[in-house]
């Protein structure tokens, strides 16, 4: 009787919990329907502007479930602990999802993903899906199967080019995820042998943590948090970045610079607030995730001064937003929780802008730095939309990516001095020095394309991607104007474990 009424128990649970896992599975069926068609109608894998318009339709509508429970008054703890509805998470699906339509959207453009168009699309929802698990997870055994669903699906799409670049860069993924997830692994075996638990959210993990203040809770925790570093590239995670970068077709890299790292950085917030016992662990984990944003920072800015690339500046420059994304679990406060949630959203339009038209231009031939040299006077429009994205990433008015910097670093400062911890000071003075060296990279394109001498083909003006452009340049103007357009809500996550 005792067996039949738990059995009764658990599966009215699940029932209940399906009711807030709507946008998961929509994701889900839309994997199996797009894969079906593939299968049953093979006319269709050459058609892929049918398999993209159903991805963007699915992601939408997710998106839009997701965005309804945005107004949850009260987190909501799903499947007997291992996921948790709540504001948070709601807001990182909902820029996951945007930066997966965006990715989709590039993906239409002729010519861009040429074979298996129907596996292409699923293996975008599938990281997309895994991204959502991700950030919701509340239980060591989920966060482990939600990072993997992102890597596996991620090994794949690296490699969607079909050349040996694509191939290296896809194999070099495989190798140095397998390790860092193996790592992280044996970190959450500890932890488990520490606590006796794998719920993050639980009393009992609190109190095995307090309970084992020592080197070897150090060790868990800076293990676990591997795998959380390489899905952001921060340092020392990072290697993998230049050379996916430079060989995954460009939708792709656009959409994983944005997924993979919010991803990462949803779960992490979670673990550090775990591991740190709400304050009450005598460990200085604000001073180790700090000295991973300084040397993020230091080591993204310095790398991509160096390289002629387009697509590996653009790697390197990936790893410094990582640490100012970091900046919120650094300080740890709610209102530096929401600062960096708007940060992330503007970093995740400035992204896509860049990006659009880096891949605008190499479908023009222009792949490395030098070869910009007299594009500006052929592409005017472009390249104006292009400058306005590195503007934004730089972090200069009159685009929102100032507004998000500004704000990130007034979280900072008002948390130094309330704690006076050090490591928060340099944080924040590295920080600003960086934003200065960020701009001597970033402006490198601008001043190959309007200050050097070349020969091109004057272009259209009307395109799709010069409609896209200036919808994101519009949106960062207006950010930067009105940033309580966003912040208002914004204001409304109130962050729980």
């Amino acid at each position: 009787m005792n067996t039949t009424s738990g059995i009764l128990e658990k599966l009215e649970w699940i029932q209940n919990s399906l009711s807030f896992f709507l946008p998961e599975l929509i994701l889900a069926a839309g994997i199996l329907v797009v894969l079906t068609l593939g299968i049953a109608i093979p006319g269709l894998r050459s058609g892929k502007q049918v398999h993209g318009i159903l991805a963007v339709g699915v992601v939408i509508v997710a998106s839009a479930v997701t965005l309804d429970w945005n107004n949850l008054d009260s987190p909501v703890v799903l499947f007997s602990g291992m996921i948790r509805a709540d504001k948070f998470s709601a807001w990182l699906k909902m820029l996951c999802d945007i930066a997966g339509i965006g990715a989709l959207l590039m993906s239409l453009q002729r010519g861009i993903i040429q074979k298996h168009l129907p596996e292409y699309t699923a293996l975008i929802l599938t990281v997309l899906l895994g991204a959502h698990l991700l950030v919701m997870s509340t239980n060591m055994v989920m966060v482990f199967l939600a990072l993997e669903m992102i890597s596996i699906s991620s090994y794949v799409l690296a490699g969607f080019t079909f050349q040996q670049t694509g191939a290296e860069g896809s194999l070099k993924y495989f190798l140095f995820g397998s390790s860092a997830s193996a790592v992280m692994l044996y970190g959450f075996s500890l932890l488990y042998g520490l606590t006796g638990t794998a719920d993050l959210a639980s009393t009992a993990f609190v109190d095995g943590i307090l309970l084992h203040q020592s080197p070897m809770l150090i060790a868990a925790g800076l293990l676990a948090m591997a795998g959380f570093f390489f899905k952001m590239a921060a340092v020392p995670m990072h290697p993998w970045a230049p050379d996916i970068y430079e060989g995954a077709p460009m939708p792709v890299v656009a959409f994983f610079s944005i997924v993979p790292k919010l991803a990462g950085l949803g779960i992490l917030t979670r673990f550090v607030i775990a591991v740190n016992a709400y304050g009450q662990s005598s460990i200085d984990w604000q001073y180790i995730i700090g000295l991973v944003a300084i040397v993020s920072i230091s080591a993204g800015n310095l790398a991509a001064l160096r390289q002629r690339s387009a697509k590996r500046m653009m790697a390197y420059s990936s790893i410094a937003p990582a640490g100012f994304l970091l900046i919120g679990v650094i300080a740890l406060t709610s209102q530096a929780v929401q600062f960096m949630l708007f940060y992330a959203s503007v970093y995740l339009l400035a992204n896509f802008l860049v990006f659009v038209y880096l891949q605008y231009f190499e479908g023009r031939g222009i792949f490395t730095i030098p070869d910009f040299a007299g594009t500006g006077r052929s592409y005017p429009i472009p390249h104006a939309f292009l400058l306005a994205g590195l503007i934004s990433l730089t972090g200069i008015p009159p685009l929102a990516g100032f507004t998000g910097k500004l704000l990130i670093f007034t979280g900072l400062y008002e948390s130094y001095q309330t704690q006076s911890d050090p490591i928060l000071l340099w944080v924040l003075i590295l920080g600003l020095l960086n934003t200065v060296v960020a701009l001597f990279y970033y402006v490198r394109i601008p001043f190959f394309a309007f200050l050097r001498d070349g020969t091109f083909t004057p272009s259209k003006y009307l395109s799709w991607e010069n409609l896209f452009g200036l919808v994101l340049v519009l949106a960062l103007l207006a950010l930067f104007f009105r940033p309580d357009m966003l912040m208002g809500w914004i204001n409304k996550i109130t962050f729980v474990l």
